[in-house]
């Protein structure tokens, strides 16, 4: 076993340590033995793990991401679900396998200056302010870059755990054309900013997410799989992904897409906690989007102060998703691909053969904020087909929106809504 402070660090947060501990994995690889990164606060911009790697943080062991975004090499990657050059993430694993990372430390990607640069210090200005002027919503969430804080890329069979991720810059965990992974224990936390995800499963198979906890500025747990034509190009699905045992605070709860290009299949989500989300179980996309999401149970999902316990909108957002310009010869290449679109017979995203089950879903006792049990909203052309809610109780405002559901199954479905504070008590069964 090697430890970081053979490589004399810094560990100031203040001088840059990344030379140091780049040259201390790079050994501990040589090796073949593992690394353990000492209490101490480290300063760096992006790393680079090798396969066949075991990397452990004490308590204590905290990566600082520096603010200067030359520190971050500009790689081949996948951001919001379409390929181009884009910034490291402060820890990168790119075509890793057996590759190990444990806590119990911290990595801290001093989020609040890149959020800044986004949407100003008052989340009305920044770069955002200025390109929503120009019409140009859509691509500026790519013209912003803004380090992630760990990206699995074209791994297999890895593993990481028990650390803390903590104000990222951009998404927190992201895998990406991964097989075989296991996320667990983590903990997110203090991400209040722009895009500031938690766990990003893209166009990745046999993945399993389970017992962390996350309070996030956007979505909690979301899978992928590319999007629009450039989605389409590459072509490969999220499938076989288990969600579990996690407990969801702030943020957009455990959502499916926007991306789907590619399609979103076999998914299990279950036992899960939801505490003062904006969303439990979300699923959303857009009309100028296709793919197929299919076959998800999800099960055995406790709600508490949930704005939506199901929002399942597949036109969601239709400033960030639909594009303002056409591919033209003088276009910049990164706008270009996020500009492909898929053919229009493809669009309008297909949601078939869902299951959920055992649901307990409350809001506070402020009725004067809108909570909806249901938003459900479809194509009439593309409807969601065979769709099946069994054993839920539910309270919220109003029963909400059903659109373009083709096949509901409602089972012992138990709503309580407020109506001219008149409480009401609804059950639904469609069998």
């Amino acid at each position: 076993m090697l430890t970081l402070s053979q490589f004399t660090p810094h560990g100031d947060g203040k001088n840059l340590d990344t030379k140091i501990i780049q040259q201390a994995l790079d050994e501990a690889n040589r090796q073949q033995t593992s690394l353990t990164i000492e209490p101490g606060d480290y300063l760096t911009g992006a790393l680079f793990v090798p396969s066949n790697s075991h990397l452990q943080f004490e308590a204590g062991a905290r990566l600082i991401g520096s603010t200067n975004l030359a520190d971050y090499p500009e790689i081949d990657t996948r951001v919001a679900g379409v390929e181009m050059r884009w910034p490291a993430a402060v820890l990168n694993i790119i075509d890793g396998e057996d590759v190990v990372i444990e806590g119990p430390g911290v990595i801290d990607g001093n989020g609040p200056v890149w959020w800044e640069r986004y949407w100003g210090t008052d989340q009305k200005g920044g770069q955002r302010k200025i390109y929503d002027a120009k019409n140009l919503r859509w691509i500026v969430d790519y013209e912003v870059k803004r380090p992630r804080e760990v990206l699995f890329y074209r791994c297999k069979n890895c593993a990481i755990s028990d650390l803390t991720l903590m104000r990222s810059g951009f998404w927190n965990c992201q895998l990406t054309y991964c097989q075989q992974m296991e996320v667990s224990h983590l903990t997110v936390k203090e991400n209040n900013g722009p895009s500031t995800d938690g766990i990003d499963i893209d166009s990745s198979s046999y993945v399993r997410v389970h017992n962390c906890e996350l309070s996030c500025g956007d979505d909690c747990i979301v899978v992928k799989s590319g999007r629009d034509g450039d989605g389409l190009r590459v072509n490969q699905p999220a499938t076989h992904i288990e969600i579990d045992h996690c407990v969801i605070h702030s943020g957009y709860g455990v959502t499916l897409g926007s991306e789907v290009s590619a399609g979103i299949s076999d998914v299990h989500i279950h036992d899960m906690l939801f505490e003062n989300t904006d969303c439990g179980f979300r699923m959303k996309s857009s009309a100028d989007r296709g793919g197929v999401i299919k076959n998800v149970v999800a099960e055995h999902l406790e709600m508490h102060n949930v704005q939506f316990p199901f929002s399942w909108l597949m036109n969601w957002h239709t400033q960030y998703n639909h594009k303002t310009m056409a591919i033209t010869p003088n276009m910049k290449s990164m706008w270009a691909v996020v500009a492909s679109q898929i053919p229009e017979k493809l669009q309008k995203t297909v949601v078939k053969d869902i299951v959920v089950r055992d649901v307990t879903a409350t809001v506070s006792n402020d009725y004067t904020k809108e909570t909806r049990a249901f938003d459900l909203k479809a194509f009439p052309e593309k409807p969601m087909q065979n769709i099946t809610f069994e054993d839920c109780h539910i309270k919220a405002n109003e029963f909400g929106h059903l659109v373009g559901v083709e096949g509901l199954l409602f089972n012992h479905v138990y709503v309580s809504t407020q109506r001219e504070n008149d409480q009401q008590l609804e059950k639904f069964d469609t069998r």
